[in-house]
């Protein structure tokens, strides 16, 4: 049994068997083989291991012939391994002692090959470990005979395992068999981990190496509360987390019901929790969980998935789906917000040689460089709108030019749908996103131009404190409770108030309970959280003060380190968070 630690993103215990992405890109069926079906297993083996021999003799030729015998040598190195007698010796080892199956066990036998090449400390030495990757694929092909299980494809449940996965990537995981997913990379608020929320699949990000540690068809265990990630668990361990995992189920459904109703304080003032959501089908889970509203719909996913650009009318049905969902309740709707790690693959051009994607092209940016893109999108959410209660939001505004660029090209759409007698709707509120630092320290110019304002907290974090929010090398630095992110939220929060405009947090940080009481006594009565936060918040809501809130965000205001603060806020959120349900949540 061997336990790793990483960033938990996604709540939730998933138990599942291994498939590792990037490293082995089959299935195996079986771990484990009958005692009496050794012989025929080892046999199986050698046919294989001489189908890849014969493979890699044949592609050394071609290679050496074709491009130089350095090209070669890459293949003559993949068979001097595969000929060598104590990789045989050991995977037949494993079979006949352990019953392992063939995969199986040559998966354990290349993985610690691989890792012991990892730990040498050597540069080059490492790098080889990608040969004996290789090779365990050359080889795990020969015994399946081909069988490959792409992602979209699977028929059985799985934990996926990776060294990273990509937005889109995560978009089109089969939430009836991906149980969960572990990454050595990322961070809390990357937009892997956002997704990793919208699907509800525990995740853990940022846990470092350890792909060599696992092999294809290990049992694994994912604490995406603690992220905890338990590879080939002893059977003490799996049947305490397969109780956990019961007891959560039914916790959460009894957490459920608080999210029916208004959210009122103790003192009478009402707080709206509305969603934040990702995909058209989650406006359900939206609904059920009691959101006021969705105050954020990123449409990202009408980017990432394929390789074309989605028309007019596939826009209109994603955002009517979502609208007719909340009847009266009102829908804001987030432009493209693509770059930085969201790079759709019909897009791939467009971000290709960008050194910086976090201070390149990217969000509102984009959509003002490509105007028609901006402008389809613009059409479709105009006539979605008609009969609903939608609000039309641009990110990352960093400038009053850009905004009002974005306003004439708004201005301009609406002209070509009333010249082409089009049913849109005139009416849809305009707001933005206040998530560049700039945007921020500039909030009562922009208040006078925009009907509302939407702190994004995620972007807004890393641009200030210069942490990337995705790299877990600086996760350290990453803190939503440091006091320069408080000023600048502070100063938000009073510009939109004094202009007499609405402000919503829309970052992850609403979505924290500890920081709740914090942004009520800046003055926020607007959140927008992921569904699964809003029943927690809302039962939260309930039992607090607006006296207390301020009076928490005036300790918090007069300190001077992020740790100091987070104490203090993760001390005061306890006295609310007493019960089971709200243990859980805070976990």
């Amino acid at each position: 049994m061997l336990t790793k630690y990483g960033i938990a993103v996604s709540p939730n215990i998933a138990i599942a068997p291994a498939l590792v992405l990037g490293v082995e890109d089959f299935r195996i069926p079986n771990t484990f083989i009958d005692v009496n079906a050794a012989d025929v297993e080892v046999e199986r083996l050698r046919q294989a291991m001489k189908n890849v021999g014969e493979e890699l003799a044949a592609n050394e030729a071609l290679a050496a012939e074709h491009m130089g015998k350095e090209y070669g040598a890459i293949f003559a190195a993949h068979l001097q391994l595969l000929r060598d007698p104590r990789l045989s010796q050991e995977i037949e080892k494993l079979i006949r002692e352990s019953n392992h199956s063939p995969e199986h066990a040559s998966t354990v036998v290349l993985r610690r090959y691989a890792k012991s090449l990892q730990q040498l400390g050597n540069q080059y030495l490492a790098e080889r470990a990608n040969d004996i990757f290789d090779l365990e694929r050359s080889l795990l092909r020969h015994l399946l005979g081909e069988k490959r299980e792409e992602l979209s494809h699977l028929t059985a449940p799985v934990v996926v395992l990776a060294y990273d996965l990509t937005p889109s990537e995560t978009a089109a995981l089969d939430r009836k068999f991906v149980k969960a997913f572990v990454t050595e990379v990322g961070g809390s608020s990357s937009h892997t981990a956002i997704l990793a929320g919208a699907l509800e699949i525990p995740a853990i990000v940022g846990v470092g190496n350890f792909l060599t540690d696992v092999a294809g068809g290990e049992t694994v265990i994912v604490d995406g509360d603690h992220g905890t990630i338990i590879i080939d668990p002893d059977k003490p361990t799996l049947e305490s987390y397969k109780k956990k995992e019961a007891r959560q189920q039914k916790i959460r459904l009894q957490l459920a019901a608080c999210g029916e109703g208004l959210a009122e304080t103790t003192d009478g003032i009402p707080i709206s929790v509305l969603g934040n959501i990702e995909f058209p089908d989650e406006a359900v889970h939206a609904c059920n969980r009691g959101a006021d509203g969705i105050g954020l719909y990123r449409t990202e996913f009408l980017y990432m998935t394929g390789i074309r650009e989605k028309t007019e009318d596939e826009h209109y049905s994603a955002y009517r789906k979502v609208i007719e969902a909340f009847g009266d309740r009102a829908v804001t709707i987030r432009t493209l917000d693509v770059g930085a790690d969201k790079v759709p693959d019909s897009m791939r051009q467009v971000f290709r040689g960008v050194q910086n994607r976090e201070l390149g092209l990217r969000s509102i940016r984009v959509s003002l460089e490509y105007v028609d893109l901006f402008k389809t999108q613009l059409r479709a959410i105009l006539k979605a709108a008609v009969g609903g209660n939608v609000k039309l939001m641009f990110p990352l505004i960093g400038s009053l030019t850009e905004l009002r660029q974005a306003k004439m090209i708004l201005k301009d759409v609406i002209e070509d749908l009333e010249e082409e007698g089009e049913s849109f709707a005139r009416d849809v509120k305009v707001g933005m996103m206040v998530e560049v630092p700039s945007a921020a320290l500039m909030a009562s110019k922009f208040a006078k131009e925009v009907d509302f304002f939407s702190i994004g907290t995620n972007d807004l974090i890393q641009y200030v404190l210069a942490a990337d929010r995705a790299d877990p090398h600086v996760a350290k630095y990453y803190n939503p409770a440091d006091p320069a992110v408080l000023l600048l939220i502070r100063g938000v929060v009073q510009a939109a108030n004094n202009a007499g405009i609405p402000v919503t947090v829309c970052g992850q940080m609403g979505s924290d309970p500890k920081y709740l009481p914090l942004l009520i006594g800046m003055g926020l009565r607007e959140v927008s959280v992921t569904p699964q936060a809003i029943p927690v918040l809302k039962d939260m809501i309930r039992k607090l003060s607006i006296s207390d809130c301020e009076d928490i965000y005036q300790r918090v205001s007069e300190l001077e380190s992020a740790r100091d603060a987070d104490s203090l806020l993760k001390k005061e959120a306890a006295k609310y968070l007493h019960n089971e349900n709200m243990e859980l949540a805070m976990a």
